[in-house]
């Protein structure tokens, strides 16, 4: 049977609102070295600086840009659950109303199996939220179900969709690519494993 496998990593470590720093450019080599064997269909990636940088450093087709790759909020919850809330500070209205927009469109193109039939390997560097969010639809969770995951800083998550069957979560911010100094950076202080 035929499947659609779909990749997804976070970004490398960036400085705010800037391209990859040292380390994130680290990890995306450790990552295209982990992807090395992986014939990718595609590669699509955020607008965002620190995801296209990323999404050049790995191997495969050459990446495309996609909107709906982004970084943004694909649900808020109402109400939201106590200790979440600073998950939503700082985003406007509009970006808050456009974000479940975006997340339908992503999983409209990539959390279903392949269009034509063929098997694909379909690579999205994207950020941590919609990492989680197609790893809730992955696993059938009500859409509150995105706070709470969280993605390392190209930590690789796989989801297999096939015709017919539910998705299978494969790997979930796999981090084993990485030497121990570039794991868990991404994560609050408070949520990192121990090296």
């Amino acid at each position: 049977m035929t499947a659609r496998y779909l990749y997804l990593a976070r970004h490398g470590d960036a400085a705010e609102d800037s391209g990859l720093t040292a380390a994130g450019r680290r990890q995306a080599e450790c990552l295209a070295e982990r992807l090395g064997d992986v014939p990718l269909t595609s590669i699509t990636h955020s607008p965002l600086r620190r995801a296209a940088e990323t999404a050049a450093l790995l191997p495969g087709p050459a990446p495309a840009e996609w909107d709906a790759a982004g970084d943004y909020v694909p649900y808020v919850p109402d109400p939201v659950p106590p200790g979440f809330e600073v998950l939503f500070e700082g985003w406007t209205a509009d970006e808050l109303e456009a974000g479940p927009r975006l997340a339908a469109q992503a999983l409209g193109r990539f959390a279903v199996p392949s269009p034509d039939g063929a098997e694909r390997h379909d690579l999205v560097v994207t950020h941590a939220f919609l990492v989680a969010w197609f790893v809730r639809d992955a696993l059938g969770a009500p859409p509150e179900r995105w706070l709470g995951l969280n993605a390392a800083n190209c930590a690789l998550t796989v989801i297999r969709h096939s015709e017919g069957r539910p998705p299978g979560l494969l790997v979930f911010n796999d981090m084993s690519h990485l030497p121990a100094e570039l794991r868990w950076t991404g994560f609050p202080p408070h949520l990192r494993v121990s090296r």
